[in-house]
């Protein structure tokens, strides 16, 4: 799995047991599997459709740095299922993990749009193809 995104815990993203709120960490997910997405599909405009049992395995309090992590599970003929896990980047203690978010491709009109991907794609190899 490839850690991508990474985060500091500040005092605003706690709840009320001072530990990092899970509704801020599933928000974090949210934007990073969006942002995975986008890049594979070369298209800004997706969704969400689906997020399976979420695992809390331990927590991360203020100051704590946390890494993102997303790996490609399948790729459907409009839509990407990623798998996640959040972990401590100091002790690479795992925070959460996500078996399956499934994210869809949309046209201009809204309605999921076939992708035409069948593997994942690095920025750096589209560029040294232009």
């Amino acid at each position: 799995m490839k850690f991508h995104t990474r985060k500091w815990v500040k005092p605003e993203d706690l709840n009320a047991n001072g530990s990092l709120f899970g509704g801020k960490l599933l928000s974090w997910i949210d934007e990073e599997a969006a942002l995975y997405t986008i890049i594979q599909f070369e298209n800004n405009k997706v969704v969400t459709k689906y997020m399976s049992e979420i695992n809390f395995m331990s927590s991360a309090k203020q100051g704590d740095i946390v890494e993102i992590g997303m790996e490609v599970v399948k790729f459907g003929n409009s839509s990407l299922v990623l798998k996640c896990e959040v972990r401590n980047k100091m002790t690479h203690e795992t925070i959460i993990t996500i078996d399956n978010i499934t994210m869809v491709n949309l046209g201009q009109d809204g309605k999921p749009k076939p992708h035409g991907k069948t593997e994942v794609e690095y920025v750096v190899n589209r560029l040294k193809d232009r």
